[in-house]
């Protein structure tokens, strides 16, 4: 989520370069990323390892992230194929009930661009079964779209143990074998992690005739294809590892990590100015989340995934916690900490104490939000799904009795998905969204924090107003917005591309030029383009980064379409005073869409 709050592909593109350089280093050839499912429900435990809610900005960004990969020498490899984010309830591994046209101009978009713009080599298949067929198991999806419509040659690969899940978890195999056709059959090319169905009982099959050897050729022509390219079998490949030390964290890597934390940063609300904070303030920090370092990491980066369930072993790389780098930052502040709550327990024994580090501040920095983990053990990452979108444990009441203190409150964030703030609007002194923004984390929010750093993050998912009862996307046809048939306002307390700045921007429409003459066009041919232009100019006293969003409305359609959708974003660097043209290049294929029989209008 942090990637997609920064809304800047080609800084992406040159962390995902890093991550492929570092990789190379160490003989791997394959990385299994980048994550391109669509948020359709903020409470599936995996949210934090998306990009955000809307098809393009996932798109942009994954395509952005595949070509930094691969530009390094390593296969791409697309994940989870199809419609893993759409599993009904939020729960993991749960059926998708999406239709065809939600696939197609939802689900669908990220793969498509990241395979035909970006060159992704690999393709994961998803865990999850739709409309009764798993996709380990469709060769409709896996070789009739992917292979024969789309025109994809690299390899396929199944999600962790996905073949045997077709007996353990779907049930459409009776063993091991017939798994084994089954997916080889759709067009899964390589089992993962391990053998459990691709092995003695498939050889087996093959030789009394009951699984076709050709289906097996095929698997290992499209393996050794992809082991050609990447000059696995040439004569002097050497398997061994790396000679000497590789050093995985250099200077340069941190510079790019920290810019990345920086710009993702996104400032929700600052109504008062309170931020940024003055330098010899009375700073009361509070909260589970600002003296952890695991706070800044998702579920499957190695301190998380690995060391977590080794407390005894040294994180061994320095990742500041946000405290710590809030006491750097501003050396002349009094900081005092203590964490009024554990992050999911129920226990408000250590209320009292927090409310009284408040009460003695000039401001309190509330630092609020998720551990992530896997399958139960945190409140974000996979197979931690939640049933609402109410902050977790005792924290709520935490933040209520700070609020109650009557000092100013800055709430942070540091979440794997959103959770609703609309029992506090209007009451906290400023708000601060950072989702799970890496091992520079700490230094960038308390660089915001400090006023160091002009916040310049916009939200890539939407945040609630209330912690259930509305729709989980943006991307709503009129019945999906609020009306005066139903009782529920879905509308968002802050919308998805929302994020304020410490400066202001004011925005000129320029003359719009296309196929036709005029100020506007009436119509665009089917492979025409239209370019849209604005000035924008900083009116404040500080240098900032403004993000122009291009939204297209469709007022009428032979199907309903979202009321407005993302088709375009630029992001600008600007000194005080200082205006740049931006223009849009609209081309008609953006205004595309799956019409009543299935195929694509434009």
């Amino acid at each position: 989520l942090a990637w997609g709050a920064a809304f800047d592909p080609p800084l992406v593109a040159e962390m995902a370069a890093r991550i492929g350089r570092d990789l190379r280093s160490l003989g791997v050839h394959q990385g299994l990323a980048p994550v391109l499912d669509v948020v359709r429900d903020p409470r599936w435990g995996r949210v934090e390892e998306t990009i955000g809610e809307d098809p393009y900005l996932v798109a942009t960004l994954g395509t952005a992230y595949v070509r930094g990969l691969e530009s390094a020498g390593v296969v791409a490899t697309l994940k989870h194929f199809a419609g893993y984010a759409s599993s009904t309830g939020a729960r993991n591994l749960a059926p998708v009930r999406a239709g065809g046209r939600e696939f197609a101009d939802v689900t669908l978009v990220p793969f498509e661009m990241a395979l035909r713009e970006g060159g992704a080599r690999s393709v994961m298949a998803a865990y999850t079964e739709t409309d009764g067929v798993p996709s380990s198991a469709d060769p409709a999806l896996l070789t009739g779209l992917l292979r024969e419509r789309w025109g994809f040659t690299g390899t396929v690969v199944a999600d962790y143990f996905g073949v045997d899940f077709l007996q353990t978890l779907h049930k459409v195999s009776g063993g091991p074998a017939e798994s084994a056709h089954l997916a080889l059959a759709a067009g899964i090319d390589v089992e993962l992690p391990t053998v459990k169905c691709y092995g003695d009982e498939l050889a087996a099959a093959v030789r009394a005739g009951t699984v076709p050897e050709e289906l097996v050729d095929r698997a290992a022509r499209r393996v050794l294809l992809q082991k050609c390219e990447l000059g696995l079998l040439d004569a002097g490949w050497d398997p061994g590892p790396p000679a000497g030390p590789v050093d995985l964290d250099p200077p340069e890597n941190r510079a790019v990590a920290r810019r990345l934390a920086e710009e993702s940063v996104v400032l929700l609300d600052n109504p008062g100015g309170l931020l940024p904070l003055s330098p010899a303030a009375r700073i009361a920090v509070v909260g589970p989340r600002a003296d952890d370092a695991l706070a800044m990491l998702g579920c499957y980066s190695f301190p998380s995934h690995v060391g977590a369930q080794h407390p005894e072993v040294p994180l061994g790389i320095a990742i500041p916690t946000l405290l710590e780098a809030l006491r750097g930052e501003l050396p002349d502040a009094r900081v005092t900490f203590t964490e009024g709550c554990g992050v999911a327990d129920p226990d408000t024994a250590g209320f009292a104490a927090a409310v009284a580090r408040a009460a003695e501040a000039e401001v309190c920095v509330a630092v609020l939000g998720d551990r992530s983990g896997l399958f139960g053990r945190g409140t974000s990452g996979e197979g931690c799904d939640v049933a609402d979108l109410a902050l977790p444990g005792a924290q709520g009441e935490l933040l209520d009795a700070l609020v109650a203190t009557g000092v100013p409150v800055v709430l942070v964030l540091l979440t794997g998905r959103p959770y609703a703030l609309g029992r506090w609007a209007g009451r906290l002194g400023a708000v601060v969204q950072a989702f799970f923004p890496g091992e520079e984390g700490g230094p960038a929010v308390a660089g915001v924090l400090s006023g160091r750093v002009n916040p310049s993050g916009r939200l890539p998912v939407s945040v609630p107003r209330g912690p259930g009862g509305q729709p989980w996307t943006y991307l709503q046809p009129p019945l999906g917005l609020a009306d005066e048939v139903s009782s529920l306002d879905p509308t968002p307390l802050y919308p998805f591309g929302h994020g304020r700045s410490y400066t202001t921007f004011a925005w000129t429409a320029d003359r719009d030029r296309g196929d036709g003459d005029g100020d506007e066009v009436a119509a665009i041919g089917t492979d025409g383009g239209y370019d849209l232009s604005v000035t924008v100019r900083n009116t404040g006293g500080r240098a900032g980064a403004e993000v122009v969003q291009l939204y297209l409305h469709d007022p009428v359609a032979s199907v309903t379409r979202p009321d407005v959708r993302l088709i375009g974003y630029q992001r600008l660097e600007l000194a005080p005073g200082e205006a740049r043209r931006v223009t849009f290049g609209f081309h008609a294929d953006l205004a595309a869409f799956t019409g009543r029989t299935g195929r694509r209008i434009v």
